[in-house]
Formats: structure tokens, C-alpha cells, sequence
């Protein structure tokens, strides 16, 4: 039984089985955005990538919708399964349904009207409107897709069930990639061609995923009268995946300042060059996302069945290899820049920018893990203001204000440097919260320990579990 295995495995072999499917998930659920753009700066070329990076704001809000309904619904049903509340599980499950289909038809209703004044506003110049606005058009009409399967698949891993959620993700990469050549080259049509193939990946996902919630093999079941809003379960969602929101949303609007940015100060190349580097910076911090999704479930589910020890091993251990993997990324991104960039594009003079750019904006990404893992940490266990502060910091608090301030007196060179800074003053403010957390996840275990507190949920089945104990 999933739930045996939640409480009773080792619990850094736990993250590890939870995290390693995730993780592959993740990083081949990234490979939509990848290899679009590697097919199409070969394919079309640099002002193609440039028009794509334009849009490309709008996706990561589509995506914003989307991990705000998975990560908020996945901690809920994760503490609910701790609490052996099957029926509010399951009403999660069917009300993070709604929440997404509702989300698409409204961004897509609301976008599609307003494009080419969304392109302009976004940082587009008359050379890449076009490819942007080729690109994006298809990609709204589909909006409800590119949510659906990002915040069900985290449904899946709550409980417990990573093979489900990672074969959906590469299923879905694998037929963009196959499909991205067969409508850029063979059908001859560009830009659109490769929104189109990402679009029925896209849906092929989201059927996937239902048809396992439908079909029994699950623990929870998704059915018609738990897709009705209950607004109590709503509002739990949204508040606890209204950072990841917040964080993403960010992202979406510092992509529109640093676009238009860079078009004030390095030109159309300069912006082609950015697109190079956010897919390549998406695909580098999927291991983090991945290990952050390993631990939900299992911290979430041990903190609320009141298996402290557990709890606060598994923190660590997360901790410590996020850090880990941030130090090798980092070497990696840093010393190898040239080539990374060199697989999306065979023009000298953006692979040159581009370089350039990888250096300055990964120069403290060492950092990054800690940040990322500590954030997760704060969902897990429902602690709404510290989740929303730490997943604010880096984009909301210091990289926005410093992409605004450093160009004036660095040129685009300030953009870049603009990176390394807030994950460095990011880091500090999580260093800063986590320390209190876990001495309060040492002392519970400690007063667990002497029979002063509760006993795990297992051992006392008659006792109710606090969400927040204080």
C-alpha cells in the first residue's frame, strides 16, 4: 500500500524512489520548450527564437495556473492521506480538476483577442511579431492542456504514485519531438508547426492522466460530483499554491521586463539570446524541482501523521542534496556556456551572446538548491507565509528591482548580473527561515521522543493531528 510505503520506508530511500522518476519527468517535460527551440533556430532561425522568447511569458503564466493548483492540491491531499481522510482527498482531487479546465478557458478567452497588443507590451519589435504571434496564437487555443497534466501529475505523486506521473511527462516530450520535425520541416509550417505538435503532446497527457484517475488502479478516484467547487477546498489550494504562483507569475513578469530590456539595450540577438538561456535555466533547475516533488508527499504525509523524526530526516537529507546538485550544475553551466549554446543555434554572433549571458546569470547557482528544496519545505508543511516569502524573494523582492537599476549603469552586461545577485540575497533570506524550522522540527522530535507530545497517528489512531504545531 502506497500510504505503508509513506510511513514505513527508509525515508532517503523513499526520497530518492519518489525523486529519481520525478526528476526524469520533469527534465523530459522541459524538452517541450527545449527542443522547439533547438528545431526552430536550426529550422527558421534566431528572429524565430526571439519571437517564440516573446511569447513565451504567456506560457509560463499558463504554467503559474498550473503548479499553483498541483503544488496546493498535492499538500492538502497529501496531510489529508496522513489523516486517513479519503473523502477530502478525493474532493481535492476532483476540485483541482475544475480549477485547471476553468483557468484555460479563461487565459485563453482573455489572450487570444489581444495578441498582437500582448506581443508589443511584452517587448516585441515588428521583425519577431510575427513569429510570435504565429506561435502563441496556437498555444492559447490549447491553454487548458498546458496546464492540466503539470497540476494533475503532482496529484499523482501525492499519492504516491511517481511511475504514473513520469510516464505521462515523457510520454508527452517524446511526441513533441517526434512531432516538432514532421510539422516544422516536413509540413513546412515554421513556428505554428511547432506550437501545433506541442499542443496535441500536450493533450495526449492530459487524457492519459485522467484515464488512471478514472480507472480504479488509483488510490484516489476522480468523479463527477467531487469536480464540483466546494470553496473551502478552493481556498486551501489557492492559498497554499498561491506561491508557487507567485513565483512563476514573476517569472512571467520579469521575462517582459528583461525582454523589453534587452531590446532597449542589445537589440533582437540580445533577446534571442535569452530564450537560449531561460530554456537552458529551466531544464537545469528541473532535478531541484524534481527533488522538491519527491519530498512533498513524503514530508507532508509523515509531519501530518506525526512521525516528526521522519519528518525532519527527510528535510536534510533534501537540503543536502539540492545543494549538491546546484554546486555541479553550476560548474557545468558556467564552464561548457559556448556549447550549451551552440545546440540551439549555428549562428556565431548568438552564440557568442549567449555565452556571455550563461556566464553572468549562472555564476551563483550553486546557491539555488537550498533555495528551492527550503521553499518546498515551507509548502510541505503548510506554513503559508514563509512558502509565499521564500517563494517571492528571488524574482518578486530582488530580481525585478535589479534588472530595473543595473542596465542604467551596465548596459545589457547589468541584465545578466542582475541573476547571480538576487539568488545570492534569495539564499540568505531562506537560510534565515529555515534555521527556526528546523529547530522547531528538532525540538517535536525531541519531546516525541520523551513522551511528552503525541504518539505517530499509527501508534494512536484515536488522536487528531494538528496541521501547525507551534
Amino acid at each position: 500500500m502506497r500510504q505503508d510505503m509513506l510511513a514505513h520506508m527508509p525515508v532517503k530511500r523513499l526520497l530518492w524512489k519518489l525523486s529519481v522518476p520525478a526528476i526524469a519527468g520533469m527534465a523530459t517535460m522541459t524538452l517541450y520548450n527545449v527542443v522547439d527551440t533547438i528545431y526552430i533556430g536550426h529550422g527558421v532561425g534566431p528572429l524565430a527564437i526571439a519571437g517564440v522568447t516573446v511569447a513565451f511569458p504567456v506560457m509560463i503564466l499558463l504554467m503559474a495556473f498550473g503548479m499553483m493548483i498541483g503544488i496546493g492540491s498535492a499538500s492538502v491531499i497529501s496531510r489529508n492521506l496522513g489523516m486517513r481522510d479519503m473523502a477530502r482527498a478525493e474532493r481535492t482531487l476532483g476540485n483541482a480538476v475544475f480549477l485547471t479546465v476553468a483557468s484555460g478557458l479563461v487565459i485563453g478567452l482573455a489572450c487570444l483577442p489581444n495578441i498582437t497588443w500582448l506581443m508589443h507590451l511584452f517587448g516585441s519589435s515588428e521583425a519577431i511579431l510575427p513569429y510570435a504571434k504565429e506561435y502563441l496564437s496556437v498555444i492559447l487555443l490549447g491553454a487548458g492542456f498546458a496546464m492540466y497534466p503539470m497540476a494533475v501529475n503532482d496529484l499523482a505523486r501525492a499519492e504516491g504514485n511517481v511511475r504514473i506521473a513520469m510516464t505521462n511527462m515523457i510520454l508527452g516530450a517524446v511526441l513533441n519531438i517526434v512531432l516538432d520535425p514532421i510539422f516544422i520541416f516536413a509540413l513546412d509550417m515554421g513556428v505554428g508547426g511547432a506550437a501545433i505538435a506541442t499542443v496535441i503532446s500536450q493533450a495526449v497527457t492530459a487524457l492519459y492522466v485522467t484515464r488512471y484517475f478514472r480507472s480504479g488502479r488509483s488510490t484516489l478516484h476522480l468523479s463527477a460530483r467531487n469536480i464540483r467547487p466546494d470553496w473551502p477546498v478552493v481556498r486551501e489550494i489557492v492559498a497554499i499554491g498561491f506561491p508557487a504562483f507567485i513565483r512563476m507569475g514573476a517569472a512571467s513578469l520579469i521575462t517582459v521586463i528583461i525582454n523589453r530590456t534587452l531590446g532597449l539595450y542589445g537589440g533582437d540577438l540580445s533577446v534571442a539570446a535569452y530564450g537560449i538561456v531561460n530554456r537552458t535555466m529551466m531544464f537545469a533547475a528541473m532535478p531541484l524541482i524534481g527533488i522538491g516533488q519527491g519530498l512533498q508527499p513524503v514530508l507532508g504525509f509523515n509531519y501530518g501523521a506525526r512521525q516528526y523524526s521522519r519528518a525532519l530526516e527527510v528535510t536534510k537529507y533534501a537540503l543536502q542534496v539540492g545543494s549538491a546538485y546546484s554546486v555541479l550544475a553550476f560548474l557545468l553551466l558556467v564552464f561548457f556556456a559556448r556549447y550549451v549554446t551552440s545546440i540551439f543555434t549555428g549562428d556565431a554572433e548568438l552564440i557568442a551572446i549567449g555565452a556571455r549571458a550563461s556566464r553572468f546569470v549562472y555564476a551563483a547557482f550553486f546557491l539555488v538548491g537550498f533555495q528551492i528544496v527550503g521553499s518546498v519545505v515551507f509548502q510541505s508543511l503548510g506554513r503559508v507565509r514563509e512558502t509565499f516569502v521564500t517563494s517571492a524573494s528571488r524574482q518578486v523582492l530582488f530580481l525585478i528591482p535589479l534588472v530595473l537599476v543595473l542596465p542604467g549603469f551596465l548596459q545589457a552586461d547589468g541584465i545578466w548580473l542582475a541573476f547571480p545577485v538576487a539568488d545570492a540575497l534569495s539564499f540568505v533570506l531562506v537560510v534565515l527561515l529555515m534555521l527556526p524550522q528546523l529547530r522547531e522540527s528538532r525540538r517535536l522530535r525531541d519531546l516525541q521522543a520523551a513522551g511528552e507530545i503525541a504518539a505517530p497517528i499509527e501508534d494512536n489512531p484515536g488522536v487528531g493531528i494538528p496541521l501547525s504545531v507551534h
